[in-house]
């Protein structure tokens, strides 16, 4: 997959596609011990741990698809949209510093490569997470480049498919991608560690007529053990 082919969350047929909701709640990922949590996305509400219900039991599912000796870490789940939008308006301020020559519409399309426009956030539905693969003693492996690499820094070696990181690097991100896939999740392509559930990407790529979760507020109270 490269830059020109790869289908990014800015393309208007991912915003067209209508919103449906299941109204699963929220469910905390500290509650499950065969997934580990990572805290260096944390929130102070805890809202970065969070995965709709049914996004959830069809990680646990994955999880059980790994060979023996890996689990997942999670980095990142639900994602409110205020903290979206700061993220994506971020790096498009840096890509603007970067690139003064592009116009506001080349800076929206790249800065898609690497982060949602609100509109269409997956995090924000619960349904999308950001993920790695760990050995039982919580050593990361080596996937080619950190979590939340972005293109510009990494040369696109943060694409799924790319093919200038190891082979070491090119196997381990084809045993995550073989279990998240046979479970149902879908890719965003230019991030290897981002896949999701229900969101609006998943309806495209899986040509669903509608999406099976929308943007969902979070309030700690009201989502505590995922009621």
């Amino acid at each position: 997959m490269t830059a020109d082919t790869a289908v990014l969350l800015s393309d208007p047929r991912i915003a067209a596609i209508p919103v449906g909701d299941s109204d699963e709640p929220l469910t905390d990922l500290n509650d499950v011990p065969e997934v580990r949590l990572d805290g260096r996305y944390a929130d102070a509400a805890g809202a970065y741990g969070h995965l709709r219900k049914g996004v959830l039991a069809r990680l646990l599912d994955a999880h059980r698809l790994l060979p023996d000796g890996l689990r997942f870490l999670v980095t990142e789940g639900y994602r409110p949209l205020d903290r979206q939008q700061a993220i994506f308006d971020g790096y498009r301020d840096e890509l603007r510093q970067r690139h003064p020559e592009w116009e506001d519409e080349r800076l929206f399309v790249e800065a898609s490569k690497f982060v949602s426009p609100v509109g269409v956030a997956p995090h924000s539905t619960g349904g999308a997470l950001d993920l790695t693969l760990v050995a039982d003693d919580g050593e990361e492996l080596d996937m080619g480049t950190p979590i939340d690499a972005t293109p510009l820094a990494s040369d696109n070696a943060c694409f799924t498919a790319a093919t200038n990181i190891s082979l070491q690097a090119q196997r381990h991100r084809r045993i995550l991608s073989t279990a998240l896939t046979r479970v149902g999740f879908v890719n965003y392509p230019t991030e290897w560690w981002h896949w999701s559930f229900g969101d609006r990407y998943w309806a495209f790529v899986t040509h669903a007529s509608k999406t099976q979760y929308g943007p969902i507020a979070f309030t700690p109270a009201t989502h505590k053990n995922g009621n």
